[in-house]
């Protein structure tokens, strides 16, 4: 069993940055993946960006390459979202999930199985 709770969400002004965090309580996650998905309203969850969280291999949204990176920190098992030059389309509740094992970084709501409750980031144009 892995808990996660998210902090970090807020208003941020469009071009701005902010970083998520994501701590992580439980089992051990060396062969864990990790990820981000957020939902706008009225819109599906979408996957943002994840990690292996042995091997570091990384993996992002098309929406959001190049402007967010995802890194963590393995002795506090906390995971990170950086978000820079937010845009309005980035207003959306992020989620952190987890799921024991997988080959690479999974990219499916399905693939993971746990969730942490999610924070709102909001961007103001």
């Amino acid at each position: 069993q892995v808990q996660l709770v998210e902090s970090g969400g807020g208003l941020v002004q469009a071009g701005g940055s902010l970083r998520l965090s994501c701590a992580a309580s439980g089992r051990t996650l060396s062969r864990y993946t990790m990820g981000w998905f957020r939902q706008a309203p009225g819109k599906e969850r979408e996957f943002v960006a994840g990690l292996t969280w042995s091997g570091g291999t990384t993996s992002y949204g098309d929406s959001v390459k190049g402007r967010f990176t995802i890194f963590k920190d393995s002795a506090k098992k906390n995971l990170f979202l950086q978000m820079s030059d937010v845009k309005s389309e980035d207003t959306a509740v992020y989620y952190c999930a987890a799921v024991n094992g997988g080959i690479g970084v999974l990219r499916l709501i399905s693939d993971y199985t746990y969730w942490g409750q999610g924070t709102q980031v909001t961007v103001s144009s």
